[in-house]
């Protein structure tokens, strides 16, 4: 499998994917074509003429998923897919609801190149249980794509020592979440990505990503480390 799995579609200071534009076109190569899944957006035209504006400048064409009569066709004639972020559960409720979960899983494993960003990201994985967003919408279940054997949580932030914010920190949710489940999870910081060539996993961007084990303590790694262990 080939997948692209960013944490977030703006860096502070710059323009919609344009932090990780260079690295998008290097991984699609020849591909001059994707579908777009805006579905954690709830303007799907304007989602989806934003992407296709950006992919443009990349000498790449976006159909967007909504525009098909039957979903699940978009995603059998697809060359590659890009799953935009948004709400993650509004995201995976209506992946449910077009019944194109399976379709996406199986072109993914058969080597159709996955691109996600934030949301787009969450539903790559295990479950969508280590999302930021709040429950606007309900799906089936919180059981995701299952392209990775783990968790992320994209957008991640560490705890501000001069905050006066009393509530929970990201790292706090996350041991939260392993009271009660077993999955690894990355905190993906933005700027980082996850790039899965196969049986390989590289980090890069910038900013790195912290990596949670149940009853360990966290581990950090920086842009371009080798994390081939989190498919083991």
């Amino acid at each position: 499998m080939r997948l692209l799995l960013i944490s977030n579609s703006t860096n502070y200071g710059g323009g919609f994917l344009d932090h990780c534009a260079d690295e998008i076109k290097n991984f699609l190569g020849p591909i001059k074509s994707i579908l777009f899944v805006p579905y954690a957006l709830n303007d799907l035209d304007g989602y989806a003429a934003k992407t296709r504006e950006r992919y443009v400048k990349m000498g790449i064409e976006v159909r967007s998923i909504h525009e098909f009569k039957n979903p699940t066709e978009g995603v059998k004639s697809a060359s590659a897919i890009h799953i935009g972020g948004g709400n993650t559960f509004r995201l995976l409720k209506r992946m449910y609801d077009e019944r194109i979960i399976t379709a996406i899983r199986e072109k993914v494993k058969n080597g159709m190149p996955y691109i996600g960003a934030s949301a787009g990201t969450n539903v790559a994985t295990v479950s969508i249980k280590t999302t930021n967003d709040m429950p606007i919408a309900y799906p089936p279940t919180f059981d995701a794509l299952g392209l990775v054997p783990f968790n992320i949580n994209p957008h991640y932030i560490d705890p501000d020592p001069n905050s006066t914010h009393q509530g929970e920190t990201r790292e706090q949710r996350i041991n939260e979440f392993h009271e009660m489940n077993d999955t690894v999870v990355v905190g993906l910081r933005e700027g980082a990505w996850l790039r899965i060539e196969g049986a390989s996993v590289m980090l890069g961007g910038i900013n790195g990503a912290k990596i949670f084990k149940k009853n360990e303590v966290p581990s950090e790694f920086e842009p371009g480390a080798n994390l081939d262990f989190l498919l083991k």
